[in-house]
Formats: C-alpha cells, structure tokens, sequence
C-alpha cells in the first residue's frame, strides 16, 4: 500500500470544471482497481484520454508450456537467455501459472518507439543489472540495480536503459501486489516492526506533460494478447494528479532484515503479497544468537506452495555451486533444505552476505519451453552424498 502522493496541478475540488488557461477544459479520469473499492488516483489529461486512432494488429503472447505437472527440484541458468534489443522481446516467461508468470529479461535497447500498458497484470520488475529511468504517464522514476520497481496494472510507460547490459527479473501478477498486511495497521501506515518504511519508496516525479498531436502506438496486452493501438495524441499529456495508485519502487539494500535467536522461517524476509504468492528479499544479515544455533535453514516440506529462488550476488549459504541469475524451483509435495555439506558449516558462522529474491506460490508452477532449454538437468540429485 503506498501513500497519498500528488504531482502536477489540480482543482480544489475532484469531479468539478478544470479549465484550461486559454480556453476549455481538462479531461478527468480515474484510474482505478477493484471496482471502485480498491487504490485509486484522479488524472487530469489535456485531451481525451479515450480516443483511439486504429487497431493496428495483435500477437498472441501465450507462454509455450513444457512441462505442466512437475515434481523435479530445477535450476535454471538464467544468465543464458540471450541479450535482445527490443524489451518486450526480450521477456521470456520460464515458470508460469493462473496467477503469476515469471520472466528473465535482458534487453540491449530502451523503450522509445512505442508505449507498453499491461492491462493484464501488475508488473513487479526487479532490476539485477543496469540503472535507468523508469518514464510513466503518472511521472518517472529514477532505478538503479537492486530495485523492485511496482507497475500497476494499466499504467502506460517506457525504459530507459543507461547502458546495453541490462537483466531483469519480471513478476507479472494476476492479482494485486500489497506490501505486507501483518505490517500496516489499519490506517495503512507501516509498522515499527516492518523491515523497511515509507521513507524507503521511490515515488515518480518529473511528471511528463506532452501537448502533441501524431501517430503514438500503444501496446496493451490484455487476455495474453499483445494488441497494437494507434493513438492521435501523445499519451503522457497529464497535467496533474493525485491518489494512491501509481508506480513506485524500493531497493533491496533497504531492506533491514530481521533475525532472531535460532533460525527465523522465510516470512520475515516477505518484501511484497498477494493472494496467490509471497515475494521475499534475502540480504546480508547476523545469524542467529543462541549458542547452539544452527544458521542454515532447516529441512522442510513444501507442501502447499513452489518456492522459487531468484539469486542475485554474494555466497548463497544453504546451496553449492550457486552463481549470480540462477534460479531454483523446489516444488510443492516434496521436502528440500540446504545442500549436503551447509548444514553442517553455517554452525559457529556470524552472519552472510548474500542477495536473492524468493517467490513462493500457492498454485504449482509449470515450466516453458524457455525454461527447459535452462535448465541443469542435474539440480535434483544435489542433495546425493557420495557413495548413495
């Protein structure tokens, strides 16, 4: 849940006459979800934000499924997916299910030839490399490696890519993404206890306001579907607006994370929530306090939900062999732990320096074509001891 932020110029008064300085009116919308109950911002626009050209075409962006029903532990070499210049082709879509697909992405070029609106999902990027700046119709947002960046649906944006060597992380969720209710109270304020606050989000600013007449192509992708519209207006021409729905972002390194006297379960490093998963920061942090603790996390059963780790930098201390954009996926059904061999040297250890994201559904996951073509074929037998 953000807070209230505004940018821009408005009317004292919502839903009242908001002129022009030389003549006629500003166009109102409310951008919305969940009906009429859910987040919502007021934009003023310089034109009709309705109005539509032609429909130029369509592309069916449905993810290829490999493997449907999947009981194998995997990992995915995620730095293998090539570099390609445009950012909606370089999306490949690896772990898929009815609420949320999973994509690696290493786009070359930024976004400036046409405007891109998920009218599907909400997009959670997290950028593991290459810093930019994220353009939106609400204002734009500054990023640098380490942020999660949080597009709701129906936002229309660009990227901006300061450099060609770029990799992502892409969360595309059917439901809406919330921080943490157990952390708000009922005002929606961030508790003392959360493991970041308010003062960590980075809001838009530098609201974009274009009075341009032309042929502006907007891809919205809606159903799965990647329709291509021709809009006679440039579509960043708000020229204020107010609420709590729009894109924001926070870095990782401000997470603060929370640890205990023998080891903590994977909740207290829950970042983002919805519905159907949980998405988790892993950071450096002290290990646990008790003389006898054992840092490395214990053996457990997954048996209501996929875990998905994304790895980002650092020694990743409960796996072997582990390298920076691999990805892991232990499948509900059957236990998994820390690798041969970590149990046992995390003991006496103060702390680690490790940097991954965790994505842990509540619906299985199945992998794509892409995703096959990644993976080791081996993960599964990593916790064999010699001699078994």
């Amino acid at each position: 849940m953000p807070v209230y932020h505004k940018l821009g110029q408005l009317p004292h008064t919502r839903h009242t006459v908001f002129e022009k300085p030389g003549g006629g009116l500003y166009y109102e919308q409310l951008f919305g979800t969940i009906g009429f109950e859910g987040t919502s911002s007021l934009m003023y626009h310089l034109r009709r934000p309705t109005t539509v050209k032609e429909v130029l075409g369509e592309t069916d962006l449905t993810p290829k499924v490999a493997v449907e029903k999947n009981i194998k532990a995997r990992l995915l070499r995620g730095f293998e997916v090539l570099p390609q210049d445009d950012y909606l082709a370089a999306r490949t879509p690896v772990l898929v299910n009815g609420d949320v697909h999973v994509s690696l992405a290493a786009p070359r070029q930024s976004l400036t030839t046409y405007f891109y609106k998920n009218a599907d999902a909400d997009e959670l990027l997290f950028i593991h490399r290459g810093p930019g700046t994220l353009r939106t119709q609400l204002g734009n947002i500054r990023f640098e490696p380490g942020d999660y960046l949080l597009i709701p649906r129906g936002i229309i944006y660009q990227i901006a890519f300061d450099t060609a060597d770029n990799r992502l992380l892409i969360t595309e969720s059917f439901h809406p993404i919330y921080t943490p209710k157990r952390y708000r109270n009922h005002f929606g304020q961030l508790l003392e206890h959360a493991p970041y606050s308010e003062r960590d989000y980075k809001l838009p600013t530098e609201l974009e306001t274009h009075d341009e007449l032309g042929d502006f192509v907007i891809k919205i992708k809606k159903q799965g579907v990647l329709h291509e519209l021709l809009y006679p207006s440039h579509p960043f021409d708000v020229v204020g607006w107010d609420g709590y729905n729009y894109p924001y972002g926070m870095n990782i390194r401000d997470f603060q994370p929370i640890t205990g006297k023998v080891h903590q379960p994977p909740p207290v490093h829950q970042q983002f929530e919805t519905k159907a998963f949980v998405v988790c920061s892993f950071v450096p942090r002290l290990f646990d306090y008790h003389p006898q603790a054992i840092p490395a996390p214990y053996h457990h059963s997954n048996i209501d939900s996929d875990e998905l780790i994304y790895y980002v930098d650092g020694n990743f201390m409960s796996r072997n062999n582990i390298a920076a954009g691999h990805l892991t996926l232990h499948p509900g059904g059957i236990p998994h732990g820390p690798a041969p061999g970590a149990y046992e040297r995390s003991i006496g250890k103060t702390g680690t320096d490790e940097w991954a994201v965790m994505i842990d559904t509540f619906r299985p996951l199945m992998l794509t074509e892409a995703a096959m073509a990644l993976d080791d074929g081996a993960y599964y037998k990593s916790w064999l001891e010699p001699g078994l």
